[in-house]
């Protein structure tokens, strides 16, 4: 990959969509991790209004500190840069009160619901503001195990690293000059109290499900006989991942009428 000229694409890209939505520019969630990362910095490369929102939901003091350290670098850099900081804890914990189940028997379903407020949030601040919700899904979560949360962080209007594997999102971060605290970190999710990784939720490394991901693509995804014990658990899990999940990746299923039904 030429990342130079892979940036410089994607800043023309934004750029060129921002002006024909007619808008001012873009919005970004820091999570502290380097999509994130990458995303906000490619945003910021196009000169155009970029507001920069953090949204911590008891957040570990590590991400929380490396989403700061990521602002300062980028307001240092650049000057078409805001910084928002909503803490939203208290209404998380007001949500929490008013919901009719045990909240320890559902874990899933109240992480999932941080990434819906965090979505709601930026849309209100960016509406307000005249900007885009610009997305941080790389292509592996976003086409491959559909590792993000409906209407969450699954919730933008453009994504610009989406075509972007994990490892080429690694190498755009380091070229474009994110911060090595950010490029370095583990990747995680930022939904649980406890720092759990992707990894730990997932049960594979990104470049092995990058790898999963193109040897089903291939012509010779059935030709597995000469496959490590490892390689087999690895498409086990991309499998089930993306089975799972096709519910986000493709259009939301529409019951079509026959017109014979229509007809009076």
């Amino acid at each position: 990959m030429n990342s130079k000229k892979v940036a410089q694409h994607i800043v023309s890209w934004l750029s060129d969509y921002c002006d024909s939505a007619r808008a001012q520019g873009f919005i970004v969630g820091i999570s502290g991790g380097v999509d994130s990362g990458l995303t906000s910095m490619l945003c910021a490369m196009t000169g155009k209004k970029v507001l920069l929102l953090s949204m911590p939901i008891r957040q570990t003091t590590a991400e929380y500190s490396r989403a700061k350290n990521h602002i300062t670098d980028l307001t240092e850099k650049f000057d078409n840069v805001e910084v928002y900081d909503i803490n939203l804890t208290d209404t998380f914990s007001e949500f929490e009160k008013n919901m009719p189940f045990d909240l320890q028997e559902q874990h899933l379903a109240m992480a999932n619901s941080r990434a819906r407020l965090r979505m709601m949030t930026l849309y209100a601040l960016g509406q307000a503001n005249g900007v885009l919700v610009a997305g941080t899904g790389n292509k592996i979560e976003d086409f491959g195990v559909g590792f993000y949360t409906k209407y969450g962080d699954g919730g933008v209007d453009l994504s610009p690293i989406a075509d972007l594997t994990k490892t080429q999102v690694w190498d755009l971060a380091r070229e474009v000059g994110v911060i090595d605290e950010i490029v370095d970190a583990k990747p995680t999710d930022g939904l649980w109290e406890d720092g759990r990784s992707d990894e730990d939720q997932i049960g594979a490394t990104y470049p092995e499900l990058e790898w999963a991901m193109e040897f089903v693509a291939s012509e010779n995804k059935n030709l597995d006989t000469n496959l490590s014990e490892r390689q087999k658990e690895v498409l086990t899990i991309y499998k089930k991942f993306n089975r799972a999940n096709q519910h986000k990746m493709i259009p939301i299923p529409v019951c079509e009428i026959p017109n014979e039904l229509l007809e009076k």
